[in-house]
């Protein structure tokens, strides 16, 4: 890895040792002077993401790259004099892991409110793992590295799971109206959860592979009451069976010979139709298996939606560039490194996401969000 230095030229590269850091930043603290000609060797799995003079420039993919810049090696030092010695022409590397990241953990800290339909205000805990990946190291960096001052994975792993917390809350309020209809919807709940988080951590320059539900925990007593209602449901199921096996047990007798059986059978002809009226009312119907076979993978631009080739640099429908720099905060248009008010709706491009807060407990709420992670009211009365 390369650092600053007064004579020679920089070697540039990165070893991600753990396996787990998603970007590194060259030098680590601070802004650097690297040199025209330095070497920038990008392994495999890599990125790297050149910042000079306050601007990225491009997203350099695996080989090995020259540099160039206006700081020559001993004549730039003595020239930035005025400047207390500091080159005023600063350089940067970002290098980024374009790896899937896998068995990433999110969570809830703290309970989050769920207003159930037939229980009321009830605090819930969540857990499970998400697997993630770049896929705009520009957007990345500008968008989650840079805009929002986050450097360290941990930070970065921390912002993920608030994310994730905070669509999952929506997710249910919009989704589940009691926790008694939660048993055996984990996995419908997960994939709709991803399908919504796609957009959002697209805006981010990350891909969401995959997404699970470990466990809904809600609290004790009202899992008691979740455990009694399904004992309830498996009496019922009982009750089904021991109608269904009597009926086939008067089938069987009516079959015998003599008297009494063509009595039997003549009843048995006259009860069969209400005692199978229930079950054929109740499980006439059969649970359709599987579902629709999901859609290939494919490449989309990220402006107009539409299936392009993977190595393209412009989109052939829209001819927009391919290596997103940056998007608008309030409608997510694309936009190009120079620009400074979104084309399509004119907000401001250097700003933050601005957060929601609740008007009835006042707590504060990611941007977008449409329940309060805090009291579970609707944030959209607020507005």
């Amino acid at each position: 890895m390369g650092e600053n230095n007064v004579i020679f030229l920089e070697v540039i590269e990165w070893f991600d040792e753990t396996g787990k850091q998603m970007v590194q930043r060259i030098p680590r603290e601070g802004s650097g002077e690297i040199k025209f000609g330095a070497q920038l060797t990008v392994r495999d799995s890599q990125a790297a993401v050149f910042f000079y003079q306050g601007k990225a420039y491009d997203a350099i993919g695996p080989g090995r790259h020259t540099l160039k810049t206006h700081n020559i090696p001993v004549l730039t030092k003595i020239l930035s004099a005025p400047w207390g010695m500091q080159s005023p022409l600063r350089a940067e590397v970002y290098m980024v892991n374009m790896k899937t990241f896998t068995d990433l953990k999110w969570g809830t800290r703290d309970p989050v409110a769920f207003k159930d339909s037939q229980l009321g205000l009830v605090r819930l805990r969540a857990f499970g793992i998400f697997n993630v990946q770049v896929v705009q190291p520009v957007l990345f960096i500008n968008r989650l590295v840079g805009t929002q001052g986050m450097y360290t994975t941990e930070e970065i792993e921390d912002y993920l799971n608030r994310v994730i917390v905070s669509r999952f809350n929506d997710h249910l309020g919009e989704n589940l109206d009691s926790l008694f209809n939660l048993p055996g919807r984990y996995e419908e709940l997960a994939d709709s959860l991803q399908q919504k988080l796609v957009d959002d951590l697209s805006h981010f320059g990350l891909a969401l592979t995959h997404l699970y539900i470990r466990a809904i925990t809600p609290p004790p007593d009202v899992q008691q009451a979740i455990d009694d209602k399904s004992r309830l449901g498996l009496f019922d199921d009982m009750n089904k069976l021991m109608a269904m096996k009597a009926a086939m047990a008067m089938e069987k007798a009516s079959e015998s010979t003599g008297e009494a059986s063509s009595g039997l059978g003549m009843g048995m002809g006259v009860m069969m139709p209400g005692m199978f009226a229930n079950l054929l009312q109740q499980g006439g119907q059969q649970p359709q298996q599987g579902g629709p076979a999901p859609a290939a993978e494919s490449q989309a631009c990220p402006d107009c939606g539409q299936q392009i080739p993977k190595d393209a640099r412009f989109c052939p429908q829209c001819g927009h560039q391919q290596l997103v720099f940056t998007q608008c905060m309030k409608c997510h248009k694309n936009l190009p490194p120079t620009a400074k008010f979104c084309s399509r709706c004119g907000t401001p491009v250097n700003g933050k996401d601005q957060a929601v807060f609740c008007q009835a407990c006042g707590a504060e709420n990611l941007a977008n969000s449409k329940f309060c992670n805090s009291c579970g009211e609707k944030l959209g009365l607020a507005d």
